[in-house]
């Protein structure tokens, strides 16, 4: 346990980096469906997930719409056990979660920083530059849903992707860490078909939904006089108007994350205290008891979506 707090504090001492990047604003947002064979063992068993692309005049973000929609289950099987429990009394609460990826690539291409934004309790940011993609561009076109794209190619973390991209839309982002095309990438997949972004709509900046005003805090559940944080919620996904780091964001770098992650497997329970002992993610009135915490194994993973160069 002191070896945990000791690394936690290690960590949390370092200025957050998330009042340096201003919120911008979304002007649209392309959903894409993503599919990644892990494991090659179950060709016909992909990995498959909604992502959503937020774009705005200086960032865009790239995450989990998944994530959203999860979300908005647990807060609402919060809500109905809160209302259910005996006034005055203890709430004990179960929740049923999902598999949605927590990570999100937000790129400021002005300053060649991506931030990759990590969820363990707390918001964990990342920061890298931007990586540079050598694309081949050629004549060839396609059309999607309407949108008249254009074919790249290029050689990227181990795997060889075509990308169709829109000069029509004139950001230079694309889906994950693809980016450096003259125009939005509508889809990319590489050529053995194992990883793909297939593009799924696009919504401009007229059916972006806005944040009611008076809106609770993110990751809280509102019940009578008690309020409950829920640990785990992502604390951004209900404002999708905007595009913004978290405010209780940590600066930290791989090797430490790794740490991390690692004693997270180790002892959850003492993780998970740990970590609320040391961030702002302490439960207010009417707190949540989930019993033991059982961590189950993931899943096989023998063909990450980077893969090593061969040399």
């Amino acid at each position: 346990m002191k070896k945990l707090t000791a690394l936690l504090l290690g960590i949390c001492t370092i200025t957050s980096i998330a009042r340096a990047q201003k919120a911008d604003s979304t002007k649209a947002i392309v959903h894409y469906k993503f599919s990644h064979l892990r494991d090659t063992t179950k060709i016909n068993e992909p990995y498959t997930e909604n992502m959503v692309l937020l774009l705005g005049t200086k960032s865009s973000v790239y995450k989990s719409f998944d994530l959203k929609m999860q979300d908005a289950m647990m807060k609402k099987q919060v809500a109905e056990q809160m209302a259910a429990a005996t006034p005055g009394g203890p709430i004990k609460i179960s929740i049923k979660g999902g598999r949605a990826s927590t990570t999100e690539y937000f790129m400021y291409p002005a300053t060649n920083k991506m931030i990759r934004k990590e969820k363990l309790v707390n918001n964990y940011l990342i920061e890298e530059p931007i990586p540079p993609i050598k694309w081949q561009i050629s004549n060839d076109t396609a059309s999607f849903s309407g949108l008249k794209c254009q074919k790249a190619t290029t050689h990227f973390a181990g795997r060889d992707y075509t990308a169709w991209f829109c000069p029509d839309l004139p950001f230079r982002s694309g889906p994950w860490k693809l980016n450096g095309l003259p125009g939005l990438i509508v889809e990319a997949y590489d050529t053995k078909k194992q990883v793909e972004f297939k593009f799924d709509g696009l919504d401009d900046e007229s059916k972006i939904e806005k944040t009611a005003p008076g809106a609770a805090e993110p990751g809280t559940i509102q019940s009578g006089g008690s309020v409950v944080k829920i640990v785990g919620v992502a604390d951004d996904a209900y404002n999708p108007s905007i595009i913004a780091l978290p405010a209780n964001g940590i600066k930290t770098n791989n090797k430490e994350f790794n740490n991390l992650k690692e004693a997270m497997k180790k002892d959850p329970a003492a993780f998970i205290q740990s970590a609320m002992a040391g961030s702002a993610s302490n439960f207010k009135p009417g707190s949540i008891n989930n019993g033991k915490f059982n961590v189950t194994s993931g899943p096989v993973i023998n063909n990450p979506l980077e893969l090593p160069e061969k040399k």
